[in-house]
């Protein structure tokens, strides 16, 4: 990855070389393609595998959204669990949401939806999101993506966040609940090798 190419880049100006790695996901093993310029292409990042470790086996139907899929693995996961449900695929870089288009066709998943944030329609209310969030984007952006996300879920729904200890997870839950205010209750699930897992209760 170059210097000024992030995870986060829309267009990663790395070049984009495909490599097949072998992951566990649900319980299965799967061969999945990655690429440098996306988040993690090596393999499932700590948080990013703690997070499915502790989330709860998602809604059956319905909306499900991974905000910011990467290369794939928690749409991936919802979209294994839950063959009729709608898993959206949400992230701003272009290289990831074409690895997870095609990552979703090797592992049979025609549930997955890979869009950019803007072509989700904004009606659409999720029954569960999952996500590790772009930490590194800067807490003003972080926020503004937050926000934005949140408080669509649907009454009732959960939001699972994992954020590292050391880059602001007790704040960033304070945070969201002085946002969300009576709309939802934030609680911690899960804390483990300096990551925590945040549960968004939605009301």
């Amino acid at each position: 990855m170059s210097t000024n190419d992030h995870y986060f880049t829309a267009e990663p100006a790395s070049p984009d070389e495909r490599r097949e790695i072998r992951v566990r996901l649900r319980g299965r093993d799967v061969d999945v393609e990655t690429a440098g310029g996306v988040f993690s292409p090596g393999h499932v990042d700590l948080g990013t595998d703690l997070l499915l470790r502790a989330v709860p086996v998602p809604p059956a139907a319905g909306d499900l959204l991974d905000l910011g899929c990467g290369w794939g693995p928690v749409a991936l996961s919802l979209a294994l669990a839950s063959p009729d449900a709608r898993v959206w695929a949400v992230d701003v870089n272009e290289r990831a949401l074409d690895l997870v288009r095609g990552n979703a066709e090797r592992l049979g998943c025609a549930n997955v939806v890979a869009a950019r944030p803007d072509d989700v329609p904004d009606d659409v209310r999720f029954d569960a999101l999952w996500s590790n969030p772009p930490i590194r984007v800067g807490k003003e952006s972080l926020h503004e993506l937050l926000l934005h996300w949140l408080p669509r879920l649907a009454v009732g729904a959960q939001g699972h966040l994992v954020v590292s200890k050391h880059l602001g997870a007790d704040s960033l839950q304070r945070w969201i609940a002085d946002q969300l205010g009576d709309r939802a209750d934030v609680e911690r699930v899960l804390t483990s090798q300096g990551f925590r897992v945040l549960r968004v209760n939605a009301r």
